[in-house]
């Protein structure tokens, strides 16, 4: 059997929306975290529905890595948003910052594009009614991306970490803040904080059932200035089931809604079609 190697994946500019995004996150002492859906079959409110695609565990029973579709099934793409909040930014969140982008969410629906949003459970907390809404959306679909950001590797470029006997309830948190948030059926995908992720990481999730979600193409949204800069990454990357990486933060992505208004003209006129990640991950399991 060969050893999974520590994977950081998470490009520079990705990295520095992780730092700058991180802080304290694990479950609290004292609380009872909900437990996390048993992918695909879990029926619990807020957990995954049947319906849900996910990939076989590896070898010797690891949690999936999902980091694209097939290439030869059509021209399909499924754009990612990561709504990043951490436990410890709900006094700038009163102060005014928003961690939130209901302009983009509004663009995305205005051009029709379906959506995969990698929610951590602190962002539902901050914006239940938003969580909510695009949980009720059937273009878009909600997965986890833990808490509140705690990279799941110790050297995961400056985030600090959640202990491997805490990763299980981290995830778990998460999702009991999105069915308190009254987000209806979240996906049982999972999304590493900053990319990160090793052995020890893929075994402490395996019995959430989750497959967990990289991606192929960075956008370079975090905290970019140019518009312009991130649609050209974004079409010079792209490719038949390309995994897009951006983010749904208006503080640390400021330019994203801007950047999608040309991402999604430009890539349907050569032919591609949006999807959400349940998609890809469906037509990867032969289902279509």
């Amino acid at each position: 059997m060969t050893t999974l190697v520590r994977r950081a994946v998470a490009l520079c500019a990705l990295a520095a929306s992780s730092v700058a995004l991180a802080a304290c996150g694990a479950t609290e002492p004292g609380q009872t975290p909900r437990p996390a859906p048993s992918a695909p079959s879990a029926t619990a409110s807020g957990a995954a529905p049947d319906r849900a695609p996910t990939l076989a565990p590896g070898p010797v029973g690891l949690t999936p890595v999902f980091e694209h579709g097939p290439r030869a099934a059509g021209r399909t793409i499924a754009l990612t948003f990561d709504a990043d909040m951490t436990a410890d930014q709900g006094p700038r969140a009163a102060a005014g910052e928003r961690f939130d982008n209901p302009g983009l969410i509004a663009t995305l629906r205005k051009l029709d594009v379906p959506a995969t949003v990698f929610m951590t459970g602190r962002w539902a907390e901050e914006y239940p009614d938003a969580a909510r809404s695009i949980g009720e959306d059937p273009r878009f679909e909600i997965a986890n991306h833990s808490y509140s950001h705690y990279a799941y590797t110790d050297d995961c470029y400056g985030l600090p970490s959640v202990s491997e006997d805490r990763m299980r309830a981290d995830v778990e948190r998460a999702y009991a803040a999105f069915e308190k948030a009254g987000v209806p059926d979240a996906m049982p995908y999972f999304r590493f904080p900053g990319g990160c992720y090793d052995e020890a990481a893929l075994k402490a999730l395996r019995a959430t059932g989750v497959t967990a979600v990289q991606w192929d193409v960075v956008s370079g949204d975090a905290f970019a200035t140019d518009a312009g800069a991130v649609a050209r990454q974004v079409l010079d990357g792209a490719r038949p089931g390309s995994v897009v990486v951006m983010h749904c933060t208006r503080s640390a992505a400021p330019v994203t809604e801007e950047a999608v208004r040309t991402i999604v003209p430009a890539l349907r006129k050569q032919g591609y079609r949006f999807v959400k990640v349940s998609e890809l991950i469906g037509a990867a399991n032969g289902r279509r």
